[in-house]
C-alpha cells in the first residue's frame, strides 16, 4: 500500500524495512518494465539462482563390448560477465568436466527454481542454455574481466583465484530454452539470453 502523503516518517520508515528484506540476487538482475512476461520471468529466474547444472560432452570410457560414454554432468557457481557477454566458472583443471571442456566445447547449463511443498515439480521453471566453452590465458584483458565479475558475485573464492590448479572458463550462451511453467515452453535466441542476463540499465 503506498504511504499516506503527510507521513513522511513513517515513509522512510516503510522503504527501510523494504530495502532490508530485499533479495541480493533481485539486485543482480533488475526488472526492465518493456520487457515481456515471459522475458522478464526469465529474468527474475536467472536471478535468483547462482548455480548450474553443468553438462559436458562425454569422454572416451571403457572399451567393454556395449558401453555407451555417458555426458558429464557436475553443479556448478557462475557468473555473468556484461563486458565479454559470457557466463563465468571457474574450475579446477584437475576435474573431468574441465577437460571434457577443453576437448569438446560444446556445453549445456540448467538453472531450475527449486521446489516448494505442495508445488508440482512439473511446473517448476527452468532455463536450458547452450553455449561454447573457452579458457582465457592467466592475467590476459578477459581473464582479469572473468575474475573481476566472479568475485563480485562470490568474494569468497578470492584465494581460489591463486591456485594454480583453477582457471576460469567462459561460456558464450547461443541458444535455450524457457520453460515458465506446465505447458508454457520457448525457445530463446542468444540476444534475450544475453538481454536477461544483463543487469537493467
Amino acid at each position: 500500500m503506498a504511504p499516506t502523503v503527510g507521513h513522511a516518517g513513517d515513509a522512510r520508515r516503510g522503504l527501510a524495512r523494504l530495502k532490508l528484506v530485499r533479495p541480493r540476487a533481485l539486485a543482480y538482475h533488475a526488472q526492465m518494465p518493456h520487457e515481456s512476461r515471459l522475458q522478464q520471468s526469465l529474468r527474475q529466474l536467472l536471478a535468483s539462482q547462482r548455480t548450474a547444472a553443468l553438462a559436458v560432452q562425454p569422454q572416451a570410457g571403457s572399451s567393454a563390448p556395449g558401453y555407451l560414454p555417458a555426458p558429464g554432468l557436475s553443479l556448478v557457481p557462475w557468473a555473468w560477465s556484461g563486458e565479454f557477454s559470457c557466463l563465468i566458472l571457474h574450475v579446477s583443471a584437475l576435474a573431468s568436466h574441465t577437460q571434457a571442456m577443453e576437448l569438446h566445447p560444446a556445453v549445456s547449463l540448467l538453472m531450475s527454481r527449486p521446489e516448494s511443498a505442495g508445488e508440482a515439480v512439473h511446473a517448476l521453471e527452468r532455463i536450458s542454455i547452450q553455449g561454447v566453452a573457452s579458457t582465457p590465458p592467466r592475467d590476459s584483458g578477459l581473464w582479469q574481466g572473468a575474475r573481476a565479475s566472479y568475485l563480485a558475485r562470490f568474494p569468497e573464492a578470492e584465494p581460489m583465484t591463486a591456485l594454480g590448479d583453477f582457471r576460469f572458463v567462459c561460456i558464450t550462451p547461443q541458444s535455450g530454452r524457457h520453460v515458465a511453467g506446465f505447458g508454457a515452453a520457448r525457445d530463446v535466441d542468444e540476444h534475450d539470453l544475453i538481454a536477461a542476463l544483463n543487469p537493467a540499465a
